[in-house]
């Protein structure tokens, strides 16, 4: 896939992009030479970057003498160069305490996460509501609103709630005996899909009952429908501030990738099959159409039960290990806050023992 670089290339390639993701301006032989005190002069150094733009690792500005990474030169870094580092210890210890002093609220947790990745890695970030394979239901509540209407409240196993309004029998059902249907519906169809339940619904309900349940199937069946479920968002003015955004082209390019969900439904599929955190280049195949963007993104969720996925993007001059350090962090955090809410094995944790038990079997053959 890459070119055999000497260790010199390597280093001269890992501060170009080192140096152009602090600066944002195109880097110079001479600027690596005086600042980087490599022991060679800046001719060498020139010959150097000149192999590198041959091989598709660099390239550079029509009127600049300086070099700038390519998405080959990037995903080398990636790859083979960045250093592979953790959240400071004080950094984690203020995340937690964020995330501890929320309420046990999926909705609160989402946003959180979405602003404490934007905040830590100064990028946008994007955060999808955990979903089942298949929604189940995991509690039914019922609400007596009025004389003519019950309110039915369903929560999923992945933690969704939806509401929907049922006309109230008549005459009307007091609230202790709507409790006691409620539990019955539950005894019921807890942990079914949509599917399932409606293959259940039997004579065995009263009508009151049954269109109950075919209102919780309707809710869990719309769920399914919908690929990519809630999406939140923060820190879009953090890449807005950066000169790659400078035009109003760049800048539609940009809000199009966030706010679209075909973009984000590719990286779903693309990501739900991985075992950790997923660096996306733009310009790479087969992300051509992002562009000047670059994602790094990660599962996250628990383990057989649902699963989201949560992630930051910006320039492709991105701070690439800050941004997966941070990313890791809060997708295994948020994996054991869901597990612990809900059960099971947070989705982090168990992807990696699953690929760690594959390489053993690998080694072994």
């Amino acid at each position: 896939m890459y070119d055999e670089l000497t260790e010199r290339q390597r280093a001269i390639l890992g501060l170009i992009v080192r140096e152009y993701v602090a600066t944002a301006q195109p880097v110079a032989s001479k600027t690596l030479v005086e600042k980087y005190n490599l022991g060679v002069s800046s001719a060498t150094v020139r010959n150097e970057m000149a192999a590198l733009e041959q091989m598709g690792y660099l390239t550079h500005p029509h009127t600049s003498a300086g070099r700038i990474p390519t998405e080959r030169g990037y995903r080398y870094f990636v790859q083979c160069l960045m250093e592979q580092s953790e959240l400071p210890e004080e950094e984690q210890r203020l995340i937690r305490h964020q995330f501890h002093q929320a309420q046990m609220d999926l909705d609160q947790w989402m946003r959180l996460a979405a602003a404490v990745l934007a905040h830590t890695a100064h990028t946008a970030s994007l955060v999808t509501v955990p979903q089942a394979p298949q929604a189940r239901l995991k509690h039914i509540e019922l609400i007596n609103i009025s004389e003519a209407l019950v309110l039915v409240i369903l929560v999923t196993s992945a933690g969704l709630v939806r509401q929907q309004m049922v006309p109230q029998p008549q005459p009307p059902l007091p609230q202790e005996t709507l409790n006691a249907i409620a539990n019955k519906l539950n005894a019921l169809f807890e942990g079914m899909t949509y599917q399932d339940v409606r293959r259940r619904i039997g004579n065995d309900l009263t009508p009151f009952e049954r269109s109950v349940a075919e209102v919780a199937a309707l809710l869990m069946e719309r769920i399914d429908s919908r690929s990519v479920g809630q999406i939140y968002r923060d820190g879009l003015l953090h890449v807005l501030r950066q000169p790659e955004f400078a035009e109003a082209e760049a800048v539609r390019q940009l809000v199009e990738i966030i706010e679209g969900r075909t973009l984000l439904e590719n990286i779903i599929a693309e990501v739900n099959t991985t075992s950790g955190v997923q660096v996306i280049i733009g310009g790479e195949q087969p992300w051509e159409a992002i562009g000047d963007v670059s994602l790094v993104v990660s599962p996250y969720g628990v383990d057989g039960y649902a699963a989201g996925i949560m992630g930051v993007l910006g320039p492709q001059r991105m701070p690439y290990s800050r941004a997966v350090s941070v990313v890791r962090f809060v997708s295994d955090l948020m994996s054991h806050l869901l597990a612990s809410m809900y059960g099971g094995q947070p989705l982090t944790q168990a992807r990696r023992e699953a690929n760690h038990a594959q390489e053993e079997t690998n080694a072994t053959e």
